[in-house]
């Protein structure tokens, strides 16, 4: 597991630890916000609005003096699901803005904090100069896993999108529902990530990469 933990130290720096500036801090703070926000619309839909609900929906209104019956107890039930997509459909518009955002914010970063040249130089300290090949390994490893985890976000935007406007698009019923099959699909490989992501910051909190958390709070 210690494979997985951040470090915030960079490979032939000594004692400086890492730096955070403010546009990374800010997109990953208001990205975590934004992607637990549209996960737990996902949940809410997921349980207490799924099929199974209909029949609490329908007893519900039953005891209400309201008689109902399956078809108009599913309306209802549909109804309130529509309400929290509408919901979720928001955080994907602002995930796809933070998405852009970071895109541009690499561009504007040193050279030396952007994620291209940070693998590359691990790369080379591993394959090539092999010096520091343990930090090294550890940071393709951890870079990799960062560079993933914006591919699934890629992913998880453009078919996003493509099912918000799907009634614009042109795209056929069968292909939008493949595509919806995938973004949940994807959904759940972030989840992943998040998972090992937490884990290895808990780890390195533990040991030798105490303060990363601190660190992306106030830049390191």
């Amino acid at each position: 597991m210690a494979i997985i933990e951040p470090i915030n130290q960079e490979i032939g720096e000594i004692n400086t630890g890492k730096k955070y500036p403010a546009s990374l801090r800010f997109w990953h703070w208001v990205n975590v916000i934004v992607l637990f926000g549209s996960l737990f619309t996902v949940l809410i839909n997921a349980t207490l609005f799924d099929h199974a609900q209909r029949s609490f929906v329908k007893t519900a209104l039953m005891n209400a003096g309201a008689p109902v019956s399956d078809k108009q107890a599913g309306a209802v039930t549909h109804g309130l699901e529509d309400q929290v997509w509408g919901i979720h459909i928001y955080f994907g518009y602002a995930l796809a803005t933070l998405f852009l955002f970071r895109l541009i914010a690499e561009f504007f970063l040193p050279a030396a904090q952007r994620i291209s040249p940070k693998i590359k130089k691990a790369y080379l300290a591993y394959f090539i100069l092999k010096k520091e090949r343990e930090a090294a390994k550890h940071e393709l490893v951890v870079k990799g896993l960062y560079l993933v985890f914006y591919i699934l976000l890629a992913i998880m935007v453009v078919t996003g999108l493509l099912l918000a406007f799907e009634d614009y698009t042109g795209i056929p019923r069968n292909m939008n529902h493949s595509i919806k099959e995938f973004h949940g699909f994807c959904m759940y490989l972030i989840l992943g990530f998040i998972f090992i992501h937490l884990a290895g910051i808990f780890l390195a909190e533990r040991k030798d990469g105490k303060g990363i958390v601190s660190d992306m709070i106030n830049g390191g």
